[in-house]
């Protein structure tokens, strides 16, 4: 009888035995489990994981703010070697070894040149702009002449100004060069004044560096003939113009652009020679030749036409007297038809 319930209970527990085993297998995978989502890293929600271009970017923006003092010491090596080749070049430069110091022999002037721009009224934009080109090429011209002169824009304003301001913002850092709003008879005395104007019946016969030559800033194309020379004659001031009659024979008029007038200055104080002036700046359009070329071509056709006369009277000449000799047969003829008449009227 005791046997017989050991032996159940025994048989109980060895049923239940597997049922317990697999119960702790499962409860202990699930603790695992438990434990190894423990370990992992808990995301938050805001958080996103990021991509390989972006984790590019923040390693270079990383080693870009390490690099930042790097940087700096750099520029300040740079900027110190730019100082020391600049100095290296002025020196170069003092040395006359330099491609720019061209212009190291330079003389300037004393002689004062002005443009007078209080024709702004006078003239529609078209040649407004013009005027603004050819101020340019004057402004230009004195800065590579050998002898630049004092160079003044007088009674700058209006159209001209507002051109400037609107296509030529750099003309406020032009140098060497006295740009002033007010009308030049302001700060210049009379009687040093002299109006260069192709209307003056005076003619220039070389310049006075102690002068102030005026060139009147009017592009008009020939609208407002004389009117540099009767303000000129208005204001009392000293008026001439060019001796390019005396050197020069042109085809068309001698009204000269401003700029050209400028150059032809310029010239001159370089060479003091009017004629080698005139044809250094002319342009070939004028059919400008020597006066004293243009004599001879003329005498030559006073020649020519003077042989073209005498052949033309020999040979009227030589026909009156071809018809001459023909003139006697006939004359003869004539007689002998007058003989025959006669004898025919004589009754037998």
């Amino acid at each position: 009888m005791i046997f017989a319930i050991a032996f159940q209970r025994h048989q109980m527990s060895s049923e239940m035995l597997p049922a317990f085993v697999e119960t702790s297998n499962v409860e202990r995978k699930q603790d695992l489990s438990e434990d190894q989502e423990s370990q992992k890293p808990r995301l938050s929600k805001d958080f996103e994981p990021i991509s390989k271009r972006q984790r590019k970017k923040l390693i270079k923006q990383k080693q870009w703010e390490e690099q930042r003092e790097l940087r700096k010491q750099k520029r300040k090596e740079k900027r110190k070697r730019k100082q020391l080749e600049r100095q290296c070049q002025m020196e170069s430069n003092s040395d006359g070894n330099d491609r720019k110091r061209i212009r190291r022999d330079v003389v300037h002037s004393t002689l004062r040149l002005i443009i007078d721009c209080s024709f702004d009224s006078l003239m529609v934009l078209k040649d407004i702009k013009k005027l603004h080109k050819q101020i340019q090429r004057c402004y230009a011209e004195n800065r590579r002449a050998p002898h630049p002169v004092q160079f003044y824009l007088t009674s700058h304003g209006g159209q001209l100004k507002k051109n400037m301001d609107e296509n030529d913002k750099g003309w406020v850092n032009w140098k060497d060069i006295h740009i002033k709003p007010e009308h030049y008879s302001a700060f210049i005395k009379k009687e040093d004044l002299i109006y260069l104007t192709s209307d003056s019946p005076n003619v220039l016969k070389e310049l006075d560096e102690s002068k102030a030559y005026v060139i009147g800033g009017l592009v008009d194309h020939n609208h407002h003939k004389g009117l540099t020379y009767k303000q000129a004659s208005d204001h009392g001031i000293d008026h001439a113009q060019l001796p390019l009659g005396n050197f020069v024979k042109m085809n068309s008029r001698k009204v000269l652009a401003i700029n050209h007038v400028f150059e032809i200055i310029l010239e001159y104080l370089e060479t003091r020679d009017w004629q080698e002036a005139f044809f250094t700046i002319l342009p070939q359009r004028k059919g400008a030749i020597p006066t004293d070329k243009a004599c001879e071509t003329s005498s030559h056709d006073k020649k020519s036409a003077r042989v073209e006369g005498e052949l033309d009277s020999d040979s009227s000449e030589e026909e009156n007297s071809r018809n001459k000799l023909d003139s006697p047969p006939e004359e003869k003829q004539d007689k002998e038809n007058s003989t025959d008449s006669t004898v025919n009227s004589i009754p037998h």
